[in-house]
């Protein structure tokens, strides 16, 4: 929806100028808006306009202003196009301005929130092939619907130790995680133990230590 700004000049046929938003969900969709977009940090989003070029004399600007909880921030960018990394909590207006001569001629604007940050460790997992919990990682990590799901985390790392303290795994893509394995071969059943240094985008510091059960022996009891 265009905005009507006071003091510029008439529209003109520009009038319907639009914003989209195009970027790839957790899910590996891709999903374009033109409203609101809601999702959780980190976010690369494209934006592009229904303007088909610039005339002579014309400037395009965009401006990125962000609200969150303990700060706020204004961002401009040049161009036609914008390309913008959503790191922090909060809501950001996204305004496209169509300047005439250094006058505003034109505007639209639309939102982008992003969510406040989660992020837990389970407890236990049972890496026996079955294809249920073979893998130790953060909750909901490959499973957007998943209970718990962890939520705009921006920097993830996480060690296995052994009850000697012996580091057996480390990984730092949040979607990753410890298949029970050391250098090539199966660990023994028993409990070992997870560090977790990770920041949330809403400066939010997660310091997360504790127990992880292997049991290969589990089995899942149908209902």
């Amino acid at each position: 929806m265009a905005l009507l700004l006071v003091g510029m000049l008439p529209l003109c046929s520009y009038a319907d100028i639009e914003i989209t938003g195009t970027y790839t969900a957790k899910d590996g969709s891709v999903v374009s808006k033109t409203d609101e977009i809601v999702e959780e940090a980190p976010l690369h989003v494209s934006f592009v306009t229904n303007l088909l070029s610039l005339e002579e004399g014309q400037s395009a600007e965009w401006h990125f202003n962000h609200k969150g909880a303990s700060s706020s921030s204004s961002v401009t960018r040049y161009g036609e196009t914008a390309e913008f990394d959503f790191l922090e909590s909060g809501i950001t207006t996204v305004t496209f301005y169509l300047m005439q001569n250094d006058e505003v001629i034109d505007a639209d604007s639309m939102t982008v929130t992003i969510s406040e940050s989660h992020l837990e460790m389970p407890n236990a997992f049972s890496p026996n092939d079955d294809g249920n919990n073979d893998v130790y990682s953060a909750k909901g990590a490959n499973n957007p619907e998943a209970e718990g799901h962890y939520k705009s985390i921006v920097e993830f790392h996480a060690y296995i130790f052994n009850r000697w303290g012996q580091k057996l795994y480390e990984w730092t893509d949040i979607e990753g995680g410890w298949d029970g394995t050391y250098n090539g071969s199966p660990v023994k059943d028993g409990v070992y133990f997870v560090v977790v240094k990770a920041r949330g985008a809403d400066g939010v510091e997660y310091n997360i230590r504790r127990d992880v059960n292997l049991i290969r022996k589990f089995n899942k009891t149908e209902e």
